[in-house]
């Protein structure tokens, strides 16, 4: 059943329209968002998708397809944030943040239905942020821009479900252009859509989802944020967007934490990462940008500290059955890693990592192609 079927079923009349937005896989940089750095996201064929009708009473009700358990009804004026713990607090936080801008968001009825992946690393709840906020920015005609769209959408995660994210996966999900990478700048918020057609190339992004399950608000990603607001306070800087890639060595020599200094020496080189590899993609040399992925994978696992056995062995086993280079990609601790490859050798690699998960004893991963793809959008 489709999601305007479910939602007549749910409220007894159709929607006023259906919408959806993407989760996305991050290509390269890593926790730099927050740091004002830069990063390199692009849209998955995976959506949450929303059927949504306006109401003038006050009130909200949430449903999910995927999720056993009733209507969801909650008063848009009794909204507190960090109240809320289950999925309902990341479109119910839109709402929230919506009418704490100061726009007349007077109730809506919302039935969702996603093929995010969850716990995956995808950004599962930025797709569900992001299709309540466009949805309700249309129904209600608040005349906002995605970008706009994307911060109040982190802001309900940030503030309202409590998971101190950056802005990377509801830009994502907002901007992201069909066949294209986003290159954000975390500090302007301003975007740039680079040309990314690997199987021009004959090459393909593999996402490969270790089922792991991450949850971000467990506090692990806090304490690193933590850890890189102190090294910018050390280093007299606002934020490690600051500190040059060629002072790094000289801007470590001056941490006297070691935890401290791991975290900047990561977030210094992979926003270089980033740069060298939109260098590479504009060069058109796009096979290039394998090792660089690796590189940041190790600077994940070994300076971060965020990777786990699992996302390890995705890596190492890859690159032995020749892929040009992967990563771990997302929080970390859990989640996905993307592989490129040549696009003759997908089976090759799909096949030896999956032995090596069973010879580890490990769950069998989930692996599939990044289809570079459009963001939010309306479908009817």
């Amino acid at each position: 059943m489709g999601v305007r079927e479910g939602f007549e079923e749910l409220y007894g009349a159709a929607p006023e329209g259906v919408w959806a937005a993407p989760g996305r896989v991050n290509l390269i940089g890593e926790y730099t968002d927050f740091n004002e750095g830069f990063v390199m996201p692009l849209a998955l064929p995976h959506t949450a998708v929303a059927a949504v009708s306006r109401r003038t009473d006050g009130v909200l009700r949430l449903h999910s397809a995927d999720i056993e358990g009733p209507v969801v009804e909650l008063r848009v004026d009794e909204l507190e944030p960090l109240t809320n713990t289950s999925w309902a607090a990341y479109p119910a936080g839109v709402v929230w943040a919506l009418r704490s801008a100061g726009h007349p968001v007077t109730g809506a009825d919302l039935h969702l239905a996603s093929t995010v992946p969850t716990g995956a690393g995808l950004s599962s709840s930025a797709a569900l942020e992001v299709v309540t906020a466009l949805a309700l920015n249309d129904l209600y005609e608040l005349g906002l821009t995605r970008p706009e769209l994307a911060l109040l959408a982190q802001r309900a995660e940030n503030d309202f479900a409590g998971v101190p994210c950056g802005v990377m996966d509801q830009t994502a999900s907002a901007c992201c252009a069909e066949g294209h990478v986003l290159h954000l700048d975390c500090r302007d918020l301003s975007i740039r859509q680079v040309p990314f057609d690997l199987s021009a190339h004959g090459l393909e992004l593999l996402v490969v989802d270790s089922r792991v399950k991450h949850a971000l608000g467990d506090g692990a990603y806090a304490e690193r944020r933590a850890g890189c607001e102190e090294g910018a306070r050390q280093l007299g800087v606002s934020h490690l967007r600051d500190v040059a890639y060629e002072e790094l060595d000289s801007a470590l020599s001056r941490l006297p934490d070691e935890r401290v200094r791991r975290y900047v020496r990561h977030v210094v080189s992979d926003d270089h990462r980033v740069e060298r590899v939109i260098a590479l993609l504009d060069a058109g040399d796009v096979r290039a940008i394998g090792p660089i992925l690796t590189d940041g994978h190790v600077s994940l696992r070994d300076d971060l500290r965020i990777s786990c056995p699992e996302l390890d062995l995705v890596v190492d086993a890859a690159n032995a059955a020749g892929a040009l280079g992967a990563r771990m990609t997302g929080g970390g601790f859990g989640g996905s890693a993307v592989v490129l490859v040549e696009s003759a050798d997908v089976d090759t690699v799909t096949k030896a990592v999956t032995e090596a998960f069973a010879a580890a004893g490990h769950t069998a991963p989930r692996v599939f192609p990044a289809v570079p793809s459009a963001g939010a959008r309306r479908l009817s």
